[in-house]
């Protein structure tokens, strides 16, 4: 149920999503939510924006692994692809759940605006640890970090509002040589055409 909640709040928001509507998705009794979440709506928002900062710091270190060579802008890479990949499979309907759980609830007291703060610093954390594994200074890691989590966010945003991957690649493109030379290394070489490598529309047939 807990996954389930955030893939409704990733696509719906905080107050779109019902306590009924997680049970349904998840195909459980109403009943069971009582018993797992007495605590009510707001339990099952923390639980599931806490899921959420887990599996995006857990994803860090399989973005990394998977590198041939890994670099910063190579892991930066990897972390906008998971969203350029979903979005040329299934559309642009889902966002960040942390994000979309920050944007009804930052404002409001209660634990949910702790729970997407907590989120956001493991998240964050995972990817400053990889940067300083790569060579990135620990004195500017978590800057940089923050800066490729707040990047990727907007642009997300940005992408469902184009119904385009373009502000996607374009971060890509961008922050790729500033990250690889905060680790000593030289940027990746741009393609010589004056044109967004990867870019895809929402009606684009092929998804490359």
């Amino acid at each position: 149920m807990v996954f389930s909640a955030a893939q409704l709040i990733r696509r719906d928001g905080v107050g779109a999503t019902g306590m009924r509507d997680v049970a349904a998705h998840a195909d459980a009794p109403r009943g069971s939510l009582q018993h797992y979440f007495p605590g009510g709506k707001e339990q099952l928002v923390n639980e599931a924006v806490g899921w959420a900062g887990g599996y995006a710091a857990d994803r860090v270190g399989r973005f990394v692994a998977a590198l041939p060579e890994p670099t910063p802008s190579g892991l930066f890479a990897a972390m906008v692809r998971q969203w350029t990949d979903e979005y040329a499979s299934t559309g642009f309907a889902g966002g960040c759940p942390v994000a979309a759980a920050t944007v009804d609830c930052a404002g409001a007291p209660g634990s949910t605006r702790q729970a997407v703060a907590s989120a956001f610093t493991r998240w964050t954390g995972a990817v400053a640890a990889a940067l300083v594994e790569m060579g990135v200074p620990p004195e500017r890691a978590a800057s940089l970090a923050t800066v490729m989590i707040s990047a990727l966010e907007g642009a997300i945003l940005l992408a469902r509002a184009e119904q385009d991957v373009r502000p996607l690649t374009a971060v890509v493109r961008e922050l790729g040589p500033v990250l690889d030379a905060a680790a000593g290394r030289p940027g990746p070489e741009r393609a010589p055409e004056d044109r967004e490598p990867g870019r895809r529309g929402a009606g684009d047939d092929d998804p490359r």
